[in-house]
């Protein structure tokens, strides 16, 4: 990834950019051509300048986020980088910053980098401030809306949005994918548990503007809660132990989560052990999870047969579980390929925590020496180390922590700006692109302290990030990487929060049936105390 010059500020303010003659000028000045009074930028004039000038506050994740990295992402999903100063990596970092600058217009953030160099003293003087201002001096006789303008460091907001087009949702799977393969390439040990890489699968529904044509593709919830908003689904997999996002699939409300989970099947390799909410209950979701020699632990859904094989202890049983034959037609019916196998032999595990109702774990790992019913369902624990504080199915709360993060801390929940399918998708992907990023820096500040990554706040590190923008953006790489980087992790460090064990917030109705329609009722997970 290109770096900005290192002369910026050698000397203070007075001095300012005054190296980036020996970088900006000689693409900005000198490799331009003269045509009819108007400088003529090629799409590699514009793409040097804005690789200069593309990510000076975002420069603390730049060795996360290498151009290496986008490049693989690309190949992977079959994707060209493109030309120009909207090219793909460009493209990927605009994601990053239309959701750091949620309050933010598009066309703004294409020029706030720009701007806040401008108001820095001495930019007039610099050879780019020079070279804008012999360019807003010049006639194109161009319109406004022109996607070409004289000044290479202008890009036009029907540009960027024709750029958006050309960017396939593809891609921005293949990059979280990949984000998160180099994450667990450099910190193997924060993802793996008992010799399982721990992940975590759930869903939420995100609020969308009440724009025609994101209803018409999304769809508009329906019932008691969120009634008559436009929303999208999304579906995500994560590693528990530090909240990393793996993967996402995104769709309309009309699609259930279980066809979203499956399609988040692939992305499961053998060893993983996969915590789901029995919302997920489905005999060929966990068929396809077991087929690819997986495991996976979920919540007993009510009413399912299940015949008991052996008891392992109290509480503690193998059963067979055969799908209804009315189900399998069904699965016919729908075009069904892949042969399901006729049984799946599982774990159930009971269990009852103070103040809720009876309820069971489910898994595939049938051996207790594996992995025993008190990893499974224990409350609390005094052992150091990554024993799983509370146990092992309880992690599976931390996705929902990560959508919290996700939806409330960055900003994500009703500040999604665009009115098409293709630009709701580019800021949903920047959001959790940047929320991958900033797990990162924490996870690295988790380390050099020698605290679980999830000790740290999640609020108080992007507040830290976001405090060191403009620090960022007027300083040398060098100084960057020798000062700030490392002060940056260590004041992330800092914010510890408290250990609370067993800690719930309680939900609205927690105590009451909920309907399901028609005649079918779940009933509350909290029992209702006297008094």
């Amino acid at each position: 990834m290109l770096a900005p010059s290192r002369g910026v500020y050698p000397n203070g303010p007075k001095h300012v950019l005054t190296k980036i003659e020996s970088s900006l000028i000689q693409v900005v000045v000198f490799k331009a051509t003269w045509s009819g009074g108007l400088d003529v930028f090629t799409d590699e004039h514009r793409q040097k300048v804005w690789d200069q000038l593309r990510q000076f506050d975002l420069r603390c994740f730049e060795d996360l986020l290498s151009t290496d990295l986008i490049r693989a992402a690309a190949k992977r999903a079959g994707v060209r980088l493109g030309r120009g100063p909207l090219y793909l990596t460009n493209m990927v970092w605009l994601g990053i910053a239309s959701a750091w600058h949620h309050t933010r217009s598009f066309s703004e953030i294409l020029t706030l980098t720009l701007h806040l160099l401008r108001d820095v003293e001495g930019f007039a003087q610099t050879p780019l401030g020079k070279e804008q201002g012999r360019a807003k001096r010049r006639k194109s006789g161009k319109s406004k809306h022109s996607p070409r303008r004289p000044d290479a460091t202008e890009v036009s907001e029907e540009a960027f949005v024709q750029a958006r087009r050309r960017m396939p949702w593809s891609f921005w799977l293949a990059l979280i994918m990949v984000l998160a393969e180099e994450f667990q390439a450099a910190h193997p040990h924060q993802v793996r548990w008992k010799g399982f890489r721990l992940l975590a699968m759930d869903g939420t529904c995100i609020t969308l503007p009440n724009w025609k044509k994101l209803k018409d593709y999304f769809g508009i919830a329906k019932g008691r809660r969120g009634s008559g908003r436009v929303q999208a689904r999304m579906v995500m997999l994560q590693c528990p132990l530090v909240r990393m996002p793996f993967s996402i699939e995104v769709s309309p409300l009309k699609v259930a989560e279980c066809k979203l989970a499956e399609d988040l099947v692939p992305q499961i390799v053998s060893g993983d052990l996969v915590l789901m909410d029995r919302g997920f209950w489905s005999y060929r979701l966990m068929s396809q999870i077991v087929a690819r020699q997986a495991a996976f632990g979920i919540r007993l859904k009510r009413g399912v047969v299940l015949q008991t094989v052996r008891k392992l202890g109290p509480q503690d049983r193998v059963v067979r579980w055969c799908p209804h034959p009315a189900t399998v037609r069904r699965w016919q019916r729908q075009g069904q390929t892949t042969p399901l196998p006729e049984s799946l032999e599982l774990r159930v595990i009971d269990y009852r925590i103070p103040g809720f109702r009876s309820s069971a774990v489910v898994t595939n790992v049938t051996d207790p020496n594996r992995l025993s019913r008190e990893d499974w369902v224990r409350l609390t624990t005094n052992e150091p180390g990554r024993n799983l504080q509370p146990g092992l199915y309880h992690r599976r709360w931390e996705i929902e922590t990560t959508f919290r993060e996700l939806k409330i801390s960055q900003k994500m929940k009703g500040n999604i700006r665009g009115r098409t399918r293709q630009s709701v998708l580019f800021e949903l992907a920047g959001h959790v692109v940047l929320y991958q990023l900033v797990r990162w820096l924490m996870v690295e500040a988790a380390e050099q302290t020698g605290v679980d990554p999830l000790r740290l706040s999640f609020v108080k590190a992007f507040h830290e990030l976001d405090n060191l923008r403009y620090a960022l953006l007027t300083s040398t790489p060098g100084h960057v990487a020798r000062v700030l980087l490392p002060r940056l992790l260590s004041r992330i460090a800092q914010h510890v929060v408290p250990l609370r064990p067993g800690r719930h917030y309680p939900r609205p109705h927690d105590t009451q049936a909920k309907h399901k329609g028609g005649n079918r009722y779940q009933l509350p997970a909290k029992v209702a105390t006297k008094g």
